[in-house]
C-alpha cells in the first residue's frame, strides 16, 4: 500500500490524469478508505468506477458505504447493481444486529428513488428485488416487504425464499405456511420450492421451534427428492434438533447414511448434549474419530457441554486442555465458558475463577454469568460478588444479574445486603426489552410475553398454570416427606 502511495504521489507531480490503475492497485490491496478519496479526483466522474468502489464498500459493509452511495447518486452514477448492493448490505447488516438507523434510513431512501426511476414497473432485476426484500425483512417491516413482494411483476424463488424466511423468523407461521404452499400451485412456469427454499425455511422454523411448518416442509422435499442435498438435510436435523424431536433428528441423520459431513456430526451431536443425553454424545464423538472426521470447535463444544450435563469433570478437562494438541483447535470464548459451567456446577468455584483469570481473552457475560449461576447454586457469596460487579460493567441494562445476587444473600441470610442491592435496583432506570415466548399447538404458533394478558382465553391458561404449580408443590413435599 505504501508503494501505491508513492507512485500516487509520483503521478500528481507529473499532472498525470489517468488513475484507473492506481485505483484497481489501491482496491486490491484492501485500502477502501484510499480508493474512496482517490476517487474523488476522477474528472468526469467514471460510473463503472464508481460501481467497482461501492461493490467493495458494500461486500465489506465499510462505513463509507452510506456517504459514498449519497456522493454517487447526486452525480447521477448510480446504476440497477448499485441499489442491489445497498440492500444487501443494509439486510446483511440487520441479520446480523449491527444496523443503524442511518443505513437503514438511507436504504428506504434508496428504494424511493428506484421506484421513482420506474425501474420496478418496468419488472427490473431479480437480483435486486429479492435484495429489497431481504432488507425490509431482515429489518422486520414484513409490511414493506409483503408489498415490494406483491408489486413484482415477475417472482424468483430468491424473493420467495426472502419472505418466507422472515415470516417463519418473525413468528407468522400461517403467512409463512400459505406463501409456501401457493409457490408449487400457480401454473405451469410457477416458481417450485426448491433446495434453498427448503434450507432456508427449516432454520428459520427450528429458531421459533415451528415443528409442524417444519414437518409439512420435510413432507415436500422427500417428495421431490430434495433430501438429496446434504445442505437439506443437515438442515432437518438441526430443525428436529431445536424443536427437541431427537428421535427424529436421529431418524434423518441416519438416513444420511456415508454422506455425513462434519456439519452433520455437529448438529447430531450438540442435539444429544443440549438435551441431557450426554452419553449419546460422546458415543457419537467416538463414531465419528472412527469415521476418521476431524472435529472442529463446535464438535469440541458439544463433547464438552456433553461432560458438563453428565458430571464428567476430569474428562471434560482433558478435553479441553488437549484442544489444541490433539485437535488443532485453539480454544475459544465459548469453549471457557462451557468449562466455567461444567467446574461450576461440580462445585468447583475456586477452579472455575482461576479458569477465567487465566483466559487469553477477556471473559463476557456469559462466562461471568455461568460464574454467578454456580454461586446461586451452591450459596458463595464472595464470588458471586466478583462476577456480579464485573456483569453490571459488561452489561449494566441486564438488572437480572442483581436479581441473582439479591436471591443468593437471601438464601444466606444477608438480609441488609438484600436491601441494599433491591435500593440499587429501585435506583436504575434500566428496563431489559421484553422477549417474547412461542409456542406451538395444532399447528398454530403463539406468541406471549411473561404476565401476558393479551390472549382471549389467557384466564384459563393462568388457572392451569395454577394449578400446575400447585401440583408441583404437592410433589416436592411430599418427596421430602418420604426422604426425610
Amino acid at each position: 500500500m505504501e508503494e501505491a502511495k508513492r507512485l500516487h504521489a509520483r503521478l500528481l507531480r507529473r499532472g498525470e490524469r489517468r488513475l484507473q490503475p492506481l485505483l484497481l492497485r489501491v482496491l486490491a490491496a484492501g485500502d477502501l478508505r484510499y480508493a474512496a478519496l482517490l476517487l474523488e479526483s476522477f474528472h468526469p466522474p467514471s460510473a463503472p468506477l464508481h460501481n467497482r468502489v461501492l461493490h467493495a464498500l458494500a461486500s465489506a459493509r465499510h462505513p463509507l458505504l452510506l456517504p459514498f452511495f449519497s456522493r454517487a447518486h447526486r452525480l447521477g452514477l448510480l446504476a440497477p447493481l448499485s441499489f442491489t448492493l445497498l440492500f444487501s448490505s443494509a439486510a446483511a447488516a440487520a441479520a446480523a444486529a449491527e444496523a443503524s438507523s442511518s443505513s437503514a434510513r438511507l436504504a428506504v431512501c434508496a428504494h424511493a428513488l428506484l421506484v421513482k426511476s420506474g425501474h420496478f414497473v418496468s419488472g427490473g432485476d431479480p437480483f435486486l428485488a429479492s435484495a429489497l426484500v431481504s432488507f425490509y425483512a431482515k429489518n422486520r417491516l414484513l409490511d414493506a416487504a409483503r408489498r415490494v413482494f406483491d408489486e413484482l411483476p415477475r417472482k424468483d424463488a430468491a424473493v420467495y425464499n426472502a419472505l418466507l424466511s422472515a415470516y417463519t423468523r418473525g413468528g407468522l407461521i400461517d403467512a409463512a405456511e400459505k406463501l409456501f404452499e401457493e409457490m408449487p400451485e400457480k401454473n405451469k412456469e410457477s416458481v417450485q420450492p426448491n433446495e434453498l427454499t427448503v434450507s432456508s425455511v427449516l432454520p428459520a422454523c427450528a429458531a421459533i421451534g415451528a415443528m409442524e411448518l417444519g414437518r409439512k416442509v420435510e413432507r415436500y422435499a422427500r417428495g421431490r427428492g430434495l433430501l438429496k442435498n446434504l445442505y437439506v438435510a443437515n438442515a432437518l436435523v438441526e430443525m428436529y434438533a431445536k424443536c427437541g424431536s431427537i428421535r427424529q433428528a436421529w431418524s434423518v441423520f441416519q438416513g444420511i447414511g456415508k454422506r455425513r459431513d462434519l456439519c452433520s456430526w455437529n448438529s447430531m451431536i450438540m442435539a444429544f448434549a443440549v438435551h441431557g443425553l450426554w452419553s449419546e454424545a460422546l458415543v457419537l464423538f467416538h463414531k465419528l474419530r472412527m469415521a476418521g472426521v476431524k472435529p472442529d470447535g463446535i464438535t469440541l463444544l458439544g463433547v464438552i457441554l456433553a461432560c458438563t450435563h453428565g458430571g464428567l469433570v476430569d474428562e471434560g478437562k482433558l478435553l479441553f486442555n488437549s484442544m489444541r494438541e490433539e485437535f488443532g483447535v485453539k480454544p475459544r470464548i465459548e469453549h471457557y465458558g462451557c468449562m466455567v459451567d461444567l467446574l461450576g456446577r461440580a462445585g468447583l468455584l475456586k477452579d472455575a475463577e482461576s479458569l477465567i483469570v487465566s483466559m487469553p481473552v477477556e471473559p463476557d457475560a456469559k462466562v461471568w454469568g455461568a460464574l454467578l449461576g454456580a454461586c446461586s447454586f451452591h450459596g458463595n457469596i464472595e464470588l458471586a460478588e466478583i462476577a456480579a460487579d464485573k456483569l453490571m460493567h459488561l452489561e449494566p441494562q441486564n438488572t437480572a444479574n442483581l436479581v441473582i445476587l439479591s436471591n443468593i444473600y437471601a438464601s444466606c441470610g444477608k438480609w441488609d445486603s438484600v436491601a441494599q442491592v433491591w435500593k440499587l435496583l429501585r435506583g436504575k432506570d434500566h428496563k431489559k426489552s421484553a422477549g417474547y415466548s412461542f409456542i406451538e399447538l395444532d399447528g398454530r404458533m403463539h406468541k406471549f410475553l411473561v404476565e401476558d394478558k393479551s390472549h382471549p382465553r389467557y384466564e384459563e391458561v393462568y388457572q392451569t398454570l395454577d394449578s400446575i404449580t400447585l401440583t408441583m408443590k404437592l410433589v416436592k413435599l411430599k418427596n421430602a416427606e418420604e426422604e426425610g
